[in-house]
Order: structure tokens, then sequence, then C-alpha cells
């Protein structure tokens, strides 16, 4: 029996390449109702048999048909049937959460504006490795949106958060939070890094990460990443608000909200994390989204603000 699927991630991209044919949509039109053996399919179709199988590899791959076998004429004969009726592809991006007197965004590690970045390097998703390691181009590849880790020796990534303060309001406070960690070949819980963060080109403040962490699985690590490798980070929350800025609420630099001036009328907050290039221990960053690493969170933005006249 068909029934209803909603997908996103790697998942959502195989299903997208599978529909991404003319022909491909024809089979599944033509499983709407019954099952069809491949010779039946190709000769509806008007097509070579090896050419009907190479599409049916692809549908069936992509979980879109299942197929069985059963007796016919001449030995076994092989029958397709459609697996969905319906099917919700959920798309890469930003989730706003708006609240009474604050907006929170939830922004995927995958969906950065830009890198400057050295090797070693790399992107990973949920089901695998995206790209090419230690390959930069990798990192301007279309599935970068879907990485739920990203991770390089050395640079900075930066994101693009809109700004989704209500008009007649004034920000009071502004919240970043992420999973992070240092960067070192596999792991090393004793390798630090100073990792800094600057809002809209405003330098924020500096933290220490004190070491790349693995030894064990992380809570929402995938069982295909090698468990040699980086396995979680710290979730650290930076705070930025009229009197200074904190991480973890101890005070890392005197930058305040004046000093970033978001109003309602500013369409975007731009958001850097990486190494600057005098840092002590310029030792890159492993950046955790919601299905990699402990927490079950990519990187959130909070805003929070007063009305006024």
């Amino acid at each position: 029996m068909a029934r209803n699927l909603t997908l996103e991630g790697m998942e959502a991209l195989k299903v997208l390449k599978a529909l991404s044919s003319e022909v491909r949509l024809n089979i599944l039109n033509m499983l709407s109702n019954e099952m069809m053996s491949v010779t039946e399919i190709s000769q509806e179709l008007g097509q070579l048999l090896s050419t009907t199988g190479a599409n049916l590899r692809k549908l069936e791959e992509a979980g879109l048909i299942a197929t069985q076998y059963r007796p016919g004429e001449r030995g076994t004969k092989k029958l397709c049937s459609r697996t969905y009726d319906e099917i919700t592809i959920k798309l890469p991006g930003l989730e706003v959460y708006p609240r009474a007197d604050s907006v929170e965004v939830s922004m995927p590690v995958g969906n950065y504006k830009e890198v400057d970045i050295e090797p070693p390097c790399g992107l990973a998703s949920d089901a695998g490795i995206i790209g090419v390691l230690d390959d930069v181009k990798s990192f301007f590849a279309p599935e970068h949106v879907f990485a739920q880790l990203i991770w390089f020796r050395k640079g900075v990534v930066t994101y693009r958060f809109p700004n989704n303060l209500p008009d007649h309001t004034a920000l009071e406070r502004l919240d970043l939070s992420m999973e992070i960690c240092s960067e070192a070949p596999n792991y090393n819980e004793d390798w630090p890094s100073d990792i800094t963060l600057w809002i809209d080109g405003v330098e924020i403040g500096t933290w220490r990460s004190s070491g790349d962490f693995g030894g064990q699985r992380g809570n929402l690590t995938p069982l295909w990443w090698l468990k040699r490798y980086t396995q979680y980070g710290l979730l650290k929350s930076w705070s930025v608000n009229h009197t200074g800025s904190y991480i973890d609420g101890v005070r890392i630099s005197d930058v305040t909200l004046d000093d970033l001036d978001i109003t309602a009328e500013k369409k975007t907050i731009e958001v850097a994390i990486g190494n600057k290039d005098d840092a002590e221990f310029p030792r890159g960053l492993n950046l955790f989204g919601r299905k990699f690493g402990n927490y079950p969170q990519d990187i959130v933005l909070n805003l929070n603000y007063i009305p006024v006249e």
C-alpha cells in the first residue's frame, strides 16, 4: 500500500535527483494504480529493456518503487509497485520562531554566506561526506546546505541572519548559541584554539576552546562516522547587552549593543566565527548541526526586544 513520506537533508536530495526525469515521472504515474512488470513498462514507454531497467534502478535506490519476483510463463518476472502517493520535501534553511518579546532564528551550519579557510577541512551531512576531504572547493558545492558538521584548520566562516526585529521595538539583548570545538587531526582533547566571534564586522571577543573532543560517540553523531574522528563539541552561548559582551555569563569584552547599532530598519545581521590572523592558537574549529554531536540544534540567534514609541 502506498503511503506519505516527509524528507529532508541528503535523503531529499536523492529523491529529487530521481524525480528529475520525465521518463521516471511517467513510470511512477503508470504504477499509481497497479503493479507492472519490467517488460510491460518497457513496452508502454517504447524503450529498450536495458534503458527501462536503468531508470527503475534509480527509482528503487531512492525508495520510490519496490520490486518483487513472481513465477511467470518463462521463469520468474520482476514486478514493480509505487511506494508513496505523496512526498513532502523539507528544504534546508532558516527556521524563525517569534515570541512576545523575542524572536529566534535557527541557522543550519551548512547555510553559510561565505568561507575563507585553509585545509584540512571538510563537510559532512548525517548521511555522508560532502564533496572531497581537504578541498576548499567542496564548501561551494550545492550540497553544502545539507551539512551537519563543518571543520577547518584555520580561517573564518560567515553567516547572514535575517533581522526579524519588529517595527517600533529596540534590541535589549542578543544571544547566539552553537556547538563548537577546536579542530585537530582525528581528535585531540588537549588542542586549544582561539575562536573569535564578529557581529556585523565588530569583534565581540575570543573564547579559547580547550580541545577537539572524541573518545566516545556523540549522542547524535551518525553511526557511519568513524570513532577516531571528532565526536562532539561544547555548547557555547554568546550574549551582548547594554553593559558588555559575555560567553556563558562570563564577560569577555566591553562591546555593547550601542556598538552594534542593530535597529528594526536593518535587514540582516552578519555573524562570523573563526581565528584571527594574530591568534596565539589559530587551530580552526568544528561546528555541529542538529544531527551531529551532543546537542539537537543548529546555530541559534535570539533577539530580545522591548517596545518603543
